[in-house]
């Protein structure tokens, strides 16, 4: 036990004491984040003019076909290179958590979750058969809109930006890295919500990079324990690190 920097040993009077200080911080956190909600509620909203087309497992479709006849259509920017075999880890690792059971929540809410990637439709079946996904699955090659919603990153077709910083940010915060070559498109995660209008379609909200854990899933349960998510940038050090990730907002 000695190599890792663990919580101090207590007693159980000292501990509920420490857990009742600590209450009052996670109420006033969760009344900020409820505020927060609503903000983002109240966030205006801009029409969608392109008519975006993608490829599903029955053909093509447009924008307004992923809404399935519901009201609300929330979109996963799934990493998936069309020259990729698979699709990214992480990405996965977020779909492996949607269960049906969310999926049906949603939709009593009027709301649809599809996962949008660049790949072609046949790796992109081919890969959700592997992985045993019934959720849907959408390929928006051809289509501008993973470089229009900023998850395809490639300065030859626009103007760089990853959440919401051009490249002089970027720079002064560090990440470089995502201005890439323009002959090698780097693709990026994120989500992005729809309302539909009678038939309007309005971009309501896009959120990337740490924004992405609103889904919750694996990150909200081991947000709670005492090894946390195990990875390097989190503290104290010393709890894990079995992944050096950077962190990044």
């Amino acid at each position: 036990m000695t190599e890792m920097n663990l919580p101090e040993i207590v007693s159980r009077g000292e501990w509920e004491a420490a857990r009742r200080e600590l209450l009052a911080a996670e109420k006033e956190a969760l009344r900020a984040k409820d505020a927060l909600n609503t903000r983002r509620r109240m966030l205006p909203m801009v029409k969608v003019e392109k008519d975006y087309r993608f490829e599903g497992a029955d053909g093509p479709l447009g924008l307004a076909d992923l809404f399935d006849g519901q009201r609300q259509l929330v979109v996963q920017h799934f990493m998936f290179h069309p020259d990729w075999e698979d699709g990214c880890p992480s990405c996965t690792a977020c779909v492996d958590e949607i269960a049906d059971g969310m999926l049906r929540h949603l939709r009593a809410r009027g709301t649809v979750y599809a996962v949008v990637a660049r790949a072609p439709i046949a790796k992109l079946e081919k890969y959700r058969a592997k992985r045993g996904w019934r959720i849907p699955m959408y390929s928006s090659l051809g289509s501008d809109f993973n470089y229009d919603y900023h998850v395809t990153i490639d300065e030859s077709v626009t103007p760089v930006q990853f959440n919401y910083r051009g490249p002089d940010e970027l720079r002064a915060a560090g990440l470089e890295w995502i201005l890439n070559p323009a002959d090698q498109p780097m693709e990026q995660p994120g989500m992005s919500c729809f309302l539909r209008v009678g038939d309007d379609i309005f971009h309501t909200y896009s959120t990337f990079a740490r924004g992405t854990e609103q889904m919750g899933g694996a990150y909200g349960i081991l947000d709670m324990t005492a090894l946390g998510r195990q990875e390097e940038w989190e503290l104290p050090k010393g709890r894990g690190g079995n992944a050096a990730i950077p962190s990044f907002d």
